[in-house]
Parts: C-alpha cells; sequence; structure tokens
C-alpha cells in the first residue's frame, strides 16, 4: 500500500489527535493511519484525498496540506477563525437580557439561549453526539452529556456559558500549543525554497527540490544556504546556529563544509552540492525532532494508561452522584442531576492528558532550535534522572589531534629555528600524526628554511625515524631510542608525568633536546565539569585507551573525579556495565564512532558533533550538534526542568480535578466552577510547559 505524510493544521489536544486518526482509519480506502501530535503530521497507509482527510477532521475545523506551509507570526486566533464564540456570546446576553425581562420560561428567552448553544457548541456537540453513539467517550463526549443535561433540566444560562468557555478554552489551548510546536516550525522554515543553480554552464532559479547532487548553487553575501555541500569558490564566514548552537560565526574556504539553513554572512560563494534537499543534515535534524517529539516518555505512557480508565470511572462516578442522592436519600432529582452533569465537565481528563506531552513537545523543540538533537521524550526523561556521566576522552574531552605543548633544548649551541628545521625535515617524510604534530608546530610557531636532502632515511616501526642531513646522522622519536643523562632523563619524566608523549631528537649521537605532545584538552572541558558539578551530578568518569599517567593528568586538569585507563573500545562498553551496576543510570558522551558500543549501552548515549556524521545521529540518543561541550549542562538542566514540570503539571492536573469533585459533598459544585476548573487546568499546564522555552544555553 502507498504511504504519504501530510501536514495538519489545528491539532490542539491529543485526544483530538485521536480522535482525527480513528476518523481516518475509517475511510474505506485507508489501510492505517497513524497521527504525530507532536509535529502535526498524520501518516496514512492507503489511498486518501485531502478533501477526505480534511472531511475526517472536521470536527475540529482541521486543514491538511501535503507540504509544509510557512506560517505568519503566530498570534491568538483571529475574530474570524472565532466568530462563533462572539456570535454565542451576543445570543448570552441577549438570552439573560429576555430573562430578566420576560423571565425564564418565556419561548423568546429560551430560544435565545438554545441559539447560543447551537453557535458557539456547534462543532463541540455534533463531534460528541456521534463519539456517543459509538461508544467513544473523550472530553467532547463528556462536555455533550453536560450541555445536553443542562437544557433537559431548564439550566439554560449554565448550559450557554459551558459553550462558550469551553470554545474560549479550545482557542487558547491551540495557540499555546502553535507556541510549544514553534521551534520545530522554526526549523523547517530555515532553508530557503529556491536557490541559484549553475548547470551545465546556464544560471537558473529553482526550488531546492529540484537541485541535483553535482549541481552547483550560487550564494551571495546575507543569503541562507540552500542545500549541504562543499565550498568550490570563494570564503565567508558562516552562522551556523541554527544547525549546531554554536554562537560565533564560522569562517569556511574552499573545500569546507557547509550545511544548508545556516546564513552566509559576508562573501561570495559557490557551494557543490552534495546531499539532495531532503537528505540534507537540517532534513534529518527536523525528521528526528519530529519523530522524537511523538515518542513516548514513561510518564506519557503511564497518563495514558491512566487515562483509559480515569474517564469511564468519571463517568461511573457522575451517574452516581446523579442518581444515588434521590433514588436512596429522597434528594432533589434535579439538584442531584445539575451535580452529575458538573462532575463530568469537570472531571474531563483534557488538563491530564496533555500535561506530559506539551512539555515533551517544548523541551525537544527548544534543545534543536539550541543545537542539541533530543531523538525522544524516555531519554529527555532518563537525563534528568542521572547522576553519573562517563566520558570518552579522544575527540570529546580532547580535540582529538596531537599539539605540541612544549620543546627544550639541551644543546645551548643551537637555535630553536635550527632544531625545528631539521626536524621539520625528518619528519615531513613520515606519515605518523605526531610527525603531522611537529611540522604544524615548526610552521606555525618557529619556521624552517629551505628543506634539505635527506638521504638513508630509515622509519623505526613504534619508535621513530633516521636520516642524513649534510653529511650528519639525525634521529627523531621515542626516548627509547637514546642514551639519555640524568638530567634529559628527568625532563622526560617530568613531560610524562603532565600526561605528555616525548619526542626527542639527536645529531650524530648527541641529543639536542625534546619535544612534548599531547592531544589538546578543549578549552570549555574544564567550565563545563565545573557547571556539571553545580547541577550535583555526583560522579564523572574518564573512559580512555591511553596510560594510566595521562588520564591521571587529564582527569586532574579538567576536573573529572574519576579515570578508567588503558581500555579497548570493547573495554569502555564492559566498564560502562560495570557503572551502571554501581551507580544506576549514566550517561556516556564519545563521538559516536569508536564509541557506539558503549554509547548504546549507556542509559543515555550523547554523541559529539552530530552536525557532521550520520554515525552520531543514528547511534546516540542525544547529539550535541556541534562540537561544543557546553551544551552539556544546557541539556542537562533541559531535562530536568522538563521533568519537573511534568511531575508538577499532573500534580496540578489531579489536584484541581479533586478539590474540585470534594465541592459535590456540600452541593457548591456548579457548571461554571467545573468548566473554569477544567479550562484553567489545561491553560496553566500547558503555560507551565511554555516556560521550558525560556531556558536558554
Amino acid at each position: 500500500m502507498a504511504q504519504e505524510t501530510y501536514y495538519v493544521k489545528g491539532m490542539s489536544c491529543t485526544s483530538c489527535a485521536k480522535t482525527f486518526e480513528n476518523n481516518v482509519k475509517d475511510i474505506e480506502s485507508v489501510e492505517d493511519a497513524h497521527v504525530n501530535f507532536g509535529a502535526s503530521k498524520i501518516t496514512v497507509q492507503g489511498d486518501a484525498s485531502i478533501q477526505q482527510l480534511e472531511q475526517a477532521g472536521a470536527f475540529e475545523s482541521l486543514s491538511v496540506s501535503k507540504q509544509y506551509e510557512k506560517h505568519s507570526p503566530r498570534r491568538l486566533n483571529t475574530l474570524k477563525s472565532n466568530w462563533h464564540i462572539v456570535a454565542s456570546s451576543i445570543f448570552l446576553l441577549i438570552g439573560i437580557y429576555l430573562l430578566v425581562q420576560l423571565g425564564e420560561e418565556h419561548p423568546v428567552t429560551t430560544s435565545a439561549f438554545l441559539a447560543s448553544i447551537a453557535v458557539g457548541g456547534y462543532q463541540l456537540l455534533s463531534t460528541g453526539v456521534r463519539h456517543l453513539l459509538r461508544l467513544r467517550f473523550d472530553m467532547k463526549t463528556l462536555m455533550t452529556i453536560a450541555v445536553i443535561g443542562a437544557a433537559i433540566i431548564g439550566e439554560w444560562v449554565e448550559g450557554a456559558v459551558v459553550v462558550i468557555l469551553f470554545a474560549i478554552s479550545e482557542a487558547l489551548e491551540r495557540f499555546s500549543i502553535d507556541r510549544a510546536r514553534s521551534s520545530i516550525q522554526s526549523l523547517m522554515e530555515l532553508a530557503p525554497d529556491t536557490a541559484r543553480v549553475r548547470r551545465n554552464n546556464e544560471l537558473m532559479e529553482l526550488n531546492v527540490s529540484n537541485i541535483q547532487v553535482g549541481d552547483t548553487v550560487i550564494i551571495k553575501p546575507g543569503e541562507k544556504i540552500p542545500v549541504d555541500g562543499m565550498v568550490t569558490k570563494g570564503e565567508s564566514t558562516i552562522n551556523q546556529a541554527a544547525i549546531t548552537g554554536e554562537s560565533v560565526p564560522v569562517f569556511k574556504a574552499e573545500n569546507e563544509e557547509v550545511f544548508a539553513g545556516t546564513l552566509n554572512e559576508e562573501g561570495y560563494l559557490e557551494v557543490n552540492v552534495q546531499k539532495l534537499a531532503e537528505d540534507s543534515t537540517l532534513a534529518k535534524i527536523i525528521h528526528l525532532v519530529e519523530e522524537a517529539q511523538n515518542e513516548k516518555a514513561p510518564a506519557q505512557q503511564f497518563i495514558d494508561r491512566f487515562a483509559a480508565y480515569y474517564t469511564p470511572l468519571i463517568m461511573v462516578v457522575a451517574l452516581g452522584v446523579a442518581t444515588v442522592p434521590p433514588v436512596f436519600f429522597g434528594l432533589s432529582f434535579e439538584t442531584w442531576v445539575y451535580q452529575g452533569l458538573a462532575v463530568l465537565v469537570v472531571g474531563c481528563p483534557c488538563a491530564l492528558v496533555i500535561s506530559t506531552p506539551v512539555a515533551i513537545v517544548t523541551a525537544i523543540g527548544s534543545a534543536a532550535r539550541n543545537g542539541v538533537l533530543i531523538k525522544g521524550g524516555a531519554y529527555l526523561e532518563a537525563l534528568g534522572q542521572v547522576k553519573t556521566i562517563a566520558f570518552d576522552k579522544t575527540g570529546t574531552i580532547t580535540q582529538g589531534k596531537p599539539v605540541v605543548q612544549s620543546y627544550q633544548l639541551f644543546d645551548e649551541s643551537i637555535s630553536p629555528e635550527y632544531f625545528f628545521e631539521k626536524a621539520y625535515t625528518l619528519e615531513a617524510l613520515s606519515q605518523h600524526p605526531l610527525a603531522k604534530a611537529i611540522t604544524e608546530y615548526a610552521n606555525e610557531h618557529v619556521g624552517h628554511g629551505p628543506l634539505s636532502d635527506v638521504t638513508d632515511f630509515q622509519s623505526i616501526t613504534g619508535r621513530g625515524v633516521t636520516g642524513e642531513i649534510d653529511r650528519s646522522q639525525f634521529k627523531i622519536g621515542s626516548p627509547s631510542m637514546f642514551d639519555l643523562n640524568s638530567e634529559q632523563q628527568t625532563a622526560v619524566n617530568e613531560a610524562r608525568q603532565s600526561g605528555h608523549t616525548v619526542i626527542i631528537m639527536s645529531e650524530n649521537e648527541r641529543v639536542l633536546g625534546l619535544v612534548s605532545i599531547a592531544d589538546a584538552i578543549r578549552p570549555m572541558a574544564q567550565n563545563m565539569i565545573a557547571k556539571l558539578n553545580k547541577l550535583n551530578i555526583n560522579r564523572t568518569v574518564l573512559l580512555t585507551g591511553d596510560h594510566e599517567v595521562t588520564a591521571k593528568s587529564i582527569s586532574h586538569q579538567v576536573g573529572i573525579k574519576q579515570y578508567l585507563s588503558q581500555l579497548l573500545p570493547k573495554d569502555k562498553q564492559v566498564k560502562v556495565k560495570e557503572l551502571q551496576e554501581q551507580h544506576g543510570q549514566i550517561a556516556m558522551v564519545g563521538d559516536g564512532v569508536n564509541d557506539a558500543p558503549a554509547l548504546a549501552t549507556a542509559n543515555v548515549g550523547i554523541a559529539m558533533g552530530g552536525a557532521g556524521t550520520d554515525t552520531a545521529l543514528e547511534t546516540a540518543d542525544i547529539a550535541l550538534m556541534g562540537d561544543d561541550l557546553s551544551k552539556l549542562p544546557y541539556t542537562m538542566k533541559l531535562s530536568r526542568k522538563a521533568l519537573n514540570i511534568i511531575k508538577q503539571n499532573i500534580v496540578f492536573a489531579l489536584t484541581t480535578k479533586a478539590l474540585a469533585l470534594l465541592l459535590v459533598i456540600p452541593g457548591w459544585l456548579t457548571l461554571w466552577i467545573a468548566i473554569l476548573a477544567d479550562m484553567g487546568a489545561t491553560l496553566l499546564v500547558t503555560l507551565n510547559a511554555l516556560r521550558l522555552l525560556k531556558l536558554k544555553d
């Protein structure tokens, strides 16, 4: 069966989304359907037209489109879309005036209230009656029974007020949910719709969906980059904040990668297209965020199970309130039927059901806008409970690249320029990463003269290289290749105590000096660990394949409390399991490539640099899109705040319902109080969740 995905406008509650999904499934030509409430999308398996889908969503005036439509700035729903609320309110005021003038029983008075209920509650009542006939008990079913019951017992004013307040509640709720979805919608609006493309020496304006791999795209200063690609001409600073969360623009030149949705700030660029628009990093982020927002956290799964029993229970309680006092205790039938109807209204599960998903949608969308991809509510919730974080060393705490830290000359007769000129000449012939560190340092800091010819060059595996330069025999490599005196050996030991790898060079067996090389620690690593400590992360652990001296040194410099050294990738996985047994839930931070087994084993796997690697996006539960460790404390704060808000919302929703229901005992519960309690609870849990939008990196 064919499968199509459509964007839906107007879904404001999870129960309405479920109703829409069921209605679509009822279409004869549809095999299956699945609504993603967070992303406001529906995936349909089978054959259905947009008209059929909109008919299925007519109960909430849903509109359906194949392509995402960019929105104008969000504002509270306009007068045009809420005319029924205004008209219903006018009829209510007329009815109240006639009530005073003509009396409650006059047909004209009743007609005014009936018009108010019909105009304001047409969609509510038509949907509720249809669900009642199908024995589907949701929020609108309960409201419909309450309004019809109020009309039957002659409570016209309160029936009309319930309809109007419910309509206002839905309008405000729809606005609030749109705000919660605003983060992902802003991502979808990042990339331009069209681009200038040079194809076959011809310049043309194309829709981004028609751009092919291998095309050349022209980007002028101030324009957004439409596709992922490689710069082939020009250079510029690129604002990548939308993708990686980096606050500082990044300089890009030829043969460097750029991403769709980023902003070209000042230079002219020509970019060779590497990926189709639907395969770009931005497209992958949007897809993963949409899926993540629909992924239910354990708290939401509990609420869904609870609501399945809660709604029928409310129906039974309302029936009991309406019948038991008049039947068994001879009390007023009209009074207690009214109380039963109020119980139905106040018992609506809307606030409870929406309390968790609105927080998850907001948190995941907000994180994505700040360069952090959280792949589901379960991971968001799990991270908030983590007290132990394990870090890979290479490429995570360190930059993953050997860099010269210092050097020391043992022969005063030679200059640094002479030392590094000979070192450069030899190491330029080697492919070893340490050799590259020396040649780069010589280029950047000391300089070197014209390269001399090297004869009798020899590479000694695992130790170093030798060769003859200007009739002198030079050796450069591990200290084990040389006979060192006590002073030289002390210098080597001191460098090693700092976690550095030592390289020594000699000329004709005369030791000239040493170079200390280390994988440079990321500048933000120490600050990141300090912030985690303030967040009461009780234990931080460094996992590395390096020897103990290096692991100890780096842990001490950064502030990590524990280190485990000389670990192979498979050993890291074992250590993660041991840490779980000792300390409970743990998070693992790595580069997403050789750390994949450990990342998968941890309760929450966090990958660095997701924007550049598909592996990180696929293997990790959370991806820091930029190579920025400072995003980790922000993500921890966001997850904990989201977890607290979910708990607050659940407690608040249940407490509000319980307090309102207690008013039944003295007979004080009215339809007015019931609808205000339900509406207030729904709006407050939504607004509480929207506080997550204010949390900044």
